[in-house]
């Protein structure tokens, strides 16, 4: 993805301010900040077509943003909803180049936001760098400065090698670029994470300006946490992995407040370190902890190149294992033994009854890789640049827990549909939010067209009917369908599900979709190419 951009890291000046855009007849005029002299300060242009890397089509998707910041009128295709009035946000790395050095992986890449505010049938949109530390660092020196995913500084010498070794232990030389997820807290603060703690900043959701370091106001401690925490109207839910004594605090916070209060700890059944916890689900009263054997590995951590598996470690003779926590207590209801799975983002999870209306069982979805570390590597950007036909995207499938609070020692662990009805690809998931934690019908999701090597298409997903429908366009990348439910709608799946699109043909739109028959019902689109971005969230406009 590399158009080398030098210019956006090492020569563009700190900007302040909002930008004004007015558009008269099918024309916009959009004004910019100043930026440093050889900065662009209008849209980047369109890319006419994919550039040829090692004779694959190198997609805009995997090419690095070309300017800090834009912000302009969008040109709509088709009709958008009139009760759709709010601000779309999307986060994800869309900067992956030093200079003339490029990062290795898709999770290294610098923090890029994107908005897309609908009113009344239009669209304003716009991006924005988030202004992390790590990205000031780099910005200034044109250089890495601090550990990201795959990604570590070089040092100049035997001694300041060991100085690295001391800065990662005390987490100083640990990352904040806040490149992975976005969500609005319940006093309305919108806060991008990543799966460091120092790496929670929050965002202004209007002017995309980073505000400030959401600094956690407790003495829970803790280097990393859950990139995905649980967040409703009312509370945060988030889990601190303990490297030194293996296992999980599990840790809740009132909307509007700043300090994580302790609610319990699960300790690892298996060694030795925690299982990676990118995400974890709740239902009404329980909180979920998975344990799986793709474990934390210190010695990856310390190496200065990365491994296949980077930060992590596979053990599948550690075991895998589903606790259980009551919310209300911190005590542990169930700890069960499963088959071996790997995932990064679970789906959600509720309680099975009896028709007593006890509850006999914890039901827990996740996008689930086959128990295939594979797809790690996979996500190397040499990899997914370099597609020539051949079908190497790892399968995935729906992996349906079924955890018994009986006293069983083991759970259960299968597809919760055939796998070919997504083309065996399966990520990226949201669900109507009324249902989080409850029995659910619905989920969207990017699946697969075969042959491929990274998801490429839309897929609702029907759990009980257990089937698939599939949104697909040649060539294009779409990221995580974001599902928006309509003002005073009864059913599940009434509203739209939002993607951004990184087109074939280099250029980059917001697309809806109606979420009953999942059809394209209007586009949004940029003037300029998009790279992939990961997650999102919905900020409703103020009444």
């Amino acid at each position: 993805m590399p158009a080398t951009i030098s210019s956006s890291l090492c020569t563009v000046a700190a900007l302040s301010g909002r930008r004004d855009s007015q558009q008269g007849g099918n024309k916009q005029r959009v004004v910019a900040q100043p930026l440093a002299a050889g900065a662009v300060t209008e849209a980047p242009p369109l890319a006419s077509a994919p550039r040829r890397r090692g004779g694959a089509d190198e997609l805009v998707a995997w090419k690095s943003i070309r300017q800090e910041r834009w912000e302009g009128a969008l040109e709509v295709e088709g009709n958008l909803p009139l009760w759709l009035d709010g601000t779309y946000l999307r986060n994800g790395p869309g900067l992956w180049d030093l200079g003339d050095y490029g990062f290795r992986h898709l999770f290294d890449g610098y923090a890029t936001l994107v908005r897309v505010s609908f009113r009344d049938g239009q669209a304003m949109g716009a991006h924005r760098q988030i202004e992390s530390e790590a990205y000031k660092a780099a910005r200034e020196h044109g250089k890495l400065c601090y550990r990201e995913f795959s990604e570590v500084p070089k040092p100049d010498s035997f001694t300041s090698f060991i100085g690295q070794l001391a800065s990662l232990f005390s987490g100083s030389s640990l990352t904040d670029n806040s490149n992975t997820g976005v969500v609005r807290l319940g006093d309305g603060r919108v806060l991008c994470l990543t799966e460091t703690v120092k790496g929670s900043i929050v965002v202004d959701p209007d002017t995309l300006d980073t505000v400030s370091k959401f600094e956690y106001e407790d003495k829970l401690g803790g280097l990393i946490h859950s990139a995905h925490p649980i967040v409703t109207d009312t509370e945060f839910w988030t889990l601190i992995p303990d490297l030194i004594q293996p296992g999980y605090v599990v840790a809740r916070m009132d909307a509007g407040s700043n300090e994580r209060q302790f609610v319990g700890r699960v300790d690892c059944r298996g060694g030795p370190a925690p299982g990676w916890v990118h995400s974890f689900p709740v239902t009404e009263n329980y909180v979920v902890v998975p344990e799986m054997p793709l474990r934390y590995c210190a010695a990856n951590l310390i190496r200065a190149e990365p491994t296949p598996l980077y930060k992590f470690q596979w053990y599948p003779d550690s075991g895998s294992y589903m606790h259980v926590m009551c919310k209300a207590s911190g005590n542990i209801v169930a700890s069960v033994e499963v088959p071996p799975f790997v995932t990064f983002h679970f789906i959600n999870a509720y309680e099975e009854k009896d028709e007593e209306g006890r509850v006999t069982a914890i039901i827990a979805d996740c996008c689930e890789h086959n128990a295939n570390t594979s797809i790690l590597d996979n996500l190397r950007l040499h990899n997914i640049r370099s597609f020539t036909g051949e079908d190497v995207l790892t399968d995935a499938r729906v992996g349906r827990f079924r955890i018994p609070l009986d006293g069983s020692p083991f759970g259960e662990l299968e597809a919760a549909l055939d796998p070919e009805e997504h083309g065996r690809g399966m990520d990226m998931c949201s669900i109507n939010p009324a249902h989080l934690g409850k029995e659910y019908r619905y989920t969207y999701a990017c699946g697969a067209r075969r042959p491929c090597n990274f998801p490429n298409t839309l897929t609702k997903i029907d759990l009980v009917e257990k089937t698939a429908k599939s949104w697909y366009e040649e060539g294009a990348v779409p990221s995580e369908p974001y599902f928006v439910p309509r003002p005073g709608a009864v059913e599940e799946d009434d509203g739209v599900a939002i993607s951004m699109v990184s087109a074939k043909d280099g250029s980059g739109y917001a697309l809806v979709l109606d979420a009953k028959t999942f059809k394209e019902i209007a586009r949004a689109n940029f003037r300029y190419g998009l790279p992939y971005g990961l997650h999102c969230c919905w900020v409703p406009r103020d009444k």
